[in-house]
């Protein structure tokens, strides 16, 4: 066959492919064996389109440690100040009569100690994971990262709440009080017990989780802490009696101090089940508890401090001698608590309390007030519903016939001040429980008090991370400070708690 021919048999060959229809039978083997698209992303001849760099998205908010002041300490296990903290205290006339010396005034002072605490965590790296991030990621410095975060999101909440100081004892017997109406409990006779719990306590527990006593730790280096979870003692068993099928039954307690919530178990005696976690000292009991954790596995004693902590902010102020001004809100009606009040001339009622006491007893004026988003929304709420509209003035601002919507209050005007009106700020705080409110001080106005700052953290060792030696195939890093925290005047602190929503 010439080369004429066979180009001649070719062309009318793909002529006739090209008439034939699209699907010829004779060719079904050979499409079975094509690459279809994978409905998989990690499986067929299919690239994987990963972006290079793990998105590292978790919060990490520390507004407190940001705005602290950190000072180097000097060596010794504690931190310890003196301060005169009243001057004729007795209030002694200072007239004196021809050639005589007056009376001689009584000084008020006071002794303050903290001991320095270490913080610390622990991350790791496989080899293996330190090869398979090739191309990816740095595991190892994100270990570090992480490591620090992780460091500075826990010394926030320590900065905040931490309690080394204030046990919080035995939390007194519920009183109780029964409804055959208003939920589903079954006829039966209800035992109720609560347990109160402190800032670390609250933030680390849930009803499907349980509440956390005593805890033990294994760390590290194989050794092991045990320290508290921020529980305390159990109260007594308190029991009440429903007929019929839609009982109800609501739970008081006398507060604690210390105290930033109150977990709840109900159900028959002995067999008592976690049903809720409030921030004020009471609930409404409606059905039947759904937790899984008992009363009867919670121990007898009382595990509200932490011995490996330092005092907080709130912590600093909530103790009996502190003299700072704490007001614990009424229990009010069961499960719902005395929320805030507005004063009717576009103000809150005990934040005004708050502010005249600040200023008769010690000429103080707050500079901040941190709450949580409960009580940012209710300061809100509770002023734009003051009634008083000639204490509000309101400017709206539209752009191109467009308004945004929401308000939100975000300073508050003292009135109490020696230099006229000052503006606090209100900031919402990610660790503040709802229903606690704390005003701090951040310049004191007395002349020549020598003293810098008001709040600081005193650093034996400040942030230093350690690449331990290897013991096995990974890489083991550790995160660490040495520190407490140091308020100079706790009395320029308030604190307002049990606080209702609404």
């Amino acid at each position: 066959m010439t080369a004429q021919q066979n180009a001649l048999e070719l062309t009318q060959a793909i002529r006739k492919a090209q008439s034939a229809p699209l699907f010829d039978p004779r060719f079904a083997s050979l499409e079975k064996s094509t690459y279809p698209e994978s409905a998989s992303a990690t499986s067929g001849l299919t690239y994987y389109d990963l972006e290079a760099g793990a998105k590292l998205l978790y919060p990490v908010l520390t507004p407190l440690r940001n705005s602290i002041p950190r000072v180097s300490g000097k060596g010794g296990i504690q931190a310890a100040w003196r301060a005169i903290t009243a001057i004729n205290s007795s209030g002694l006339r200072i007239g004196v009569s021809g050639g005589n010396r007056g009376a001689v005034q009584a000084v008020t002072t006071n002794n303050y100690v903290a001991t320095y605490k270490g913080i610390g965590i622990e991350t790791n790296v496989d080899f293996e994971a330190q090869y398979a991030g090739q191309n990816f990621d740095d595991i190892r410095a994100l270990a570090a990262q992480t490591g620090l975060e992780a460091l500075m999101i826990g010394e926030e909440a320590m900065i905040l709440g931490g309690n080394t100081s204030l046990a919080l004892g035995a939390t007194a017997t519920p009183t109780l009080a029964a409804s055959n109406s208003g939920g589903s409990l079954a006829a039966g006779t209800w035992s109720v017990i609560c347990v109160a719990l402190t800032l670390d306590g609250l933030m680390n527990s849930s009803v499907s989780t349980g509440v956390q006593a005593s805890i033990t730790r294994a760390n590290a280096d194989g050794s092991v802490d045990t320290f508290g979870g921020g529980a305390s003692q159990k109260s007594a068993n308190a029991t009440v009696a429903t007929t019929g099928s839609t009982g109800s039954v609501t739970a008081t307690v006398a507060t604690t101090r210390g105290a930033f919530g109150y977990a709840w178990y109900w159900g028959p005696a002995s067999s008592e089940t976690l049903g809720a976690i409030t921030t004020i000292n009471s609930v409404a009991i409606a059905a039947a508890a759904n937790g899984t954790q008992t009363a009867a596995s919670l121990p007898t004693s009382d595990w509200s401090s932490n011995a490996l902590s330092f005092d907080g902010l709130l912590t600093q102020a909530l103790l009996p001698s502190s003299g700072a001004n704490v007001i614990v809100q009424p229990t009010g009606s069961a499960g719902v608590g005395t929320p805030l009040t507005a004063d009717g001339a576009g103000g809150i009622v005990e934040i005004e309390n708050v502010l005249q006491a600040n200023w008769n007893l010690y000429r103080l004026s707050p500079d901040e007030i941190w709450v949580s988003a409960q009580e940012a929304n209710n300061i809100s709420k509770k002023i734009l519903a003051g009634g008083a509209t000639g204490a509000q003035r309101f400017i709206f601002d539209s752009s191109q016939d467009a308004i945004g919507g929401g308000v939100m209050v975000t300073t508050y005007k003292n009135k109490y001040s020696l230099a006229g009106a000052k503006s606090l700020d209100v900031k919402i705080h990610p660790n503040m429980p709802p229903g606690t409110m704390l005003f701090l001080t951040r310049r004191l106005p007395y002349p020549l008090a020598n003293v810098g700052n008001v709040i600081q953290v005193r650093t034996r060792q400040d942030y230093y991370q350690i690449e331990w030696p290897l013991r096995a195939r990974r890489y083991e890093y550790g995160v660490y400070a040495d520190e407490v925290l140091q308020h100079y005047f706790p009395p320029s602190m308030s604190v307002i708690s049990n606080i209702g929503n609404g």
